[in-house]
C-alpha cells in the first residue's frame, strides 16, 4: 500500500516539490442522497445508475459511501439521472474549526 492508501478519507494530500506529502485536514464535508434517491427511482441499482451516467459501479459505490467526490461533470450527470437539481443529490458542509 502506498502512503496515499493509508490517508483517512477527511484528509486532503499534497506533495511539496521535494516529493513530501503533506496532509490537510479539510474544513468541509461532501454528502449525499444518492442511496435514497436509488430507492425511490424504482429501486435503481449502483450498476443501473453507472451505466446511466457512464460511470464504474466502483465509482458509483464509493461515491454513496462518500469515500470518493465526484468531479463536477459527474455529479452533474448524477443528478440529471434522477431528474434532479445538483443540490438535492449532494449537499457541501463547511465544518467547524
Amino acid at each position: 500500500h502506498s502512503a496515499s492508501d493509508r490517508l483517512s478519507r477527511d484528509s486532503v494530500q499534497s506533495f511539496t516539490t521535494e516529493g513530501v506529502l503533506r496532509v490537510a485536514k479539510k474544513d468541509f464535508e461532501i454528502t449525499n442522497n444518492i442511496r435514497t434517491l436509488r430507492f425511490f427511482a424504482e429501486e435503481m441499482t449502483q450498476q443501473q445508475l453507472a451505466e446511466k451516467v457512464g460511470a464504474s459501479r466502483q465509482t458509483i459505490i464509493a461515491v454513496e459511501a462518500g469515500k470518493y467526490s465526484p468531479s463536477l461533470e459527474l455529479a452533474f450527470r448524477i443528478a440529471d439521472a434522477f431528474g434532479r437539481p445538483i443540490g438535492e443529490v449532494f449537499e457541501y458542509k463547511k465544518l467547524e474549526a
